[in-house]
């Protein structure tokens, strides 16, 4: 083999193994999706996102084929006491060595004209993006019976 075509061997198998240990650094734990209704029109996604790397990273975007719109929401108060949703377009940070929190009341995975009705026990798949570990696929459970805080882990 020559010096060029080993290179180029060990080049292509260092970029392969690059995205499989940028995603190994993020991990998602407790992820649940809910709806208010069977026929709701909308839902959302919860979950405790963690970075174990030495960098931050950045949730990005979102993608789920089981509504027309999924963007990444978080809830803010016009000064009246009035909350609304809106989207994030900048996305999450996720702290190097840290977690984030997506929770009823703050940031959250939303789902907007949803393609079917959700039921107890259901599952959502979802692509996480993220700007430096890439793509991270999960299938979210539906729980319509959790409680706003039950099962949270607290912490950064």
């Amino acid at each position: 083999m020559s010096f060029k075509t080993l290179s180029f061997a060990a080049i292509a198998a260092a970029s392969f193994a690059l995205p499989a240990f940028a995603e190994s650094i993020i991990a998602v734990d407790d992820p649940y999706a809910r709806v208010s209704t069977k026929m709701s029109k909308s839902g959302a996604a919860f979950m405790v996102i963690e970075n174990s790397g030495d960098e931050d990273d950045r949730l990005i975007d979102v993608k789920s084929d089981i509504a027309k719109k999924v963007e990444l929401h978080t809830h803010k108060d016009d000064g009246n006491g009035n909350m609304s949703m809106v989207h994030v377009e900048e996305g999450f940070v996720i702290p190097a060595g840290g977690k984030h929190m997506l929770m009823r009341g703050g940031d959250h995975v939303m789902f907007m004209g949803l393609n079917k009705g959700l039921d107890h026990g259901d599952i959502v798949g979802v692509t996480l993006v993220f700007e430096k570990a890439g793509d991270v696929t999960l299938e979210i459970p539906v729980d319509l019976e959790r409680k706003p805080m039950h099962g949270m882990k607290h912490g950064n």
